[in-house]
């Protein structure tokens, strides 16, 4: 059960895809004119109505707010968060899924400048301690390239999660045909059993959606 107020209390699984997934991945994204972002937002659209049963999938997206030429060389954190709303439907064909999903993203990008907390005063949504406003998932996709040190020869550090911000946060990056992410979800909510299944069924559906990606979301595995 969800309780009154959220003890933000968080851990964290790692993981990676098989370099069969990663390029079946790539290449469908590159057939159909998308990015790996999208493709794989779409998948975990799927995965979430497959856990919900929900029809309507709301999942929030960081955007580096880096769109203008003046913030462009400034150093500082101009990090802005993107609302991205999916129609899941059983019979739908995941192509017209992921495409719709491109569209959705295109349109989120367009307006990427406005401050997620003025949408949030504009919905104005019934406010919940329990839950934060508008999303309670967040996906996240990094692909920019990552050095294994710095220009100052330091090692980056990877530190274990304690806290979680939001129920989910998947957070996949790729490299050279790899890709790999993590989940960090909310203790009060969800065992790390829950967390260890729920990473495995994202992998089978991923390794579905590039056998047959114009099955329809029912038929996914």
């Amino acid at each position: 059960p969800r309780p009154p107020i959220p003890s933000h209390r968080g851990a964290r699984k790692v993981f990676g895809l098989s370099a069969e997934i990663a390029q079946g991945v790539s290449a469908l994204a590159q057939q159909q004119g998308v990015t790996t972002f999208m493709l794989l937002l779409a998948a975990f659209d799927v995965l979430l109505h497959r856990y919900t049963g929900q029809e309507t999938i709301v999942v929030g997206s960081p955007v580096a707010g880096r769109g203008r030429a003046e913030t462009e060389n400034l150093i500082g954190f101009f990090v802005n968060t993107l609302v991205l709303r999916a129609d899941v439907h059983a019979e739908r064909s995941f192509l017209d899924l992921l495409a719709s999903v491109r569209e959705s993203c295109l349109g989120a990008y367009a307006h990427a400048d406005l401050p997620f907390e003025r949408l949030v005063q504009k919905l104005a949504p019934e406010r919940d301690l329990s839950r934060s406003p508008i999303f309670q998932v967040m996906f996240a996709h990094q692909n920019a390239p990552q050095e294994a040190s710095t220009g100052s020869g330091r090692r980056g550090v990877s530190v274990e999660a304690s806290t979680a911000k939001f129920d989910l946060l998947l957070t996949t990056h790729e490299g050279k045909n790899r890709l790999g992410g993590s989940i960090e979800y909310a203790l009060d909510l969800f065992e790390a059993s829950t967390v260890d299944r729920l990473i495995a069924h994202f992998q089978i559906l991923l390794a579905g959606i590039v056998a047959a990606p114009d099955a329809p979301v029912s038929a996914l595995p």
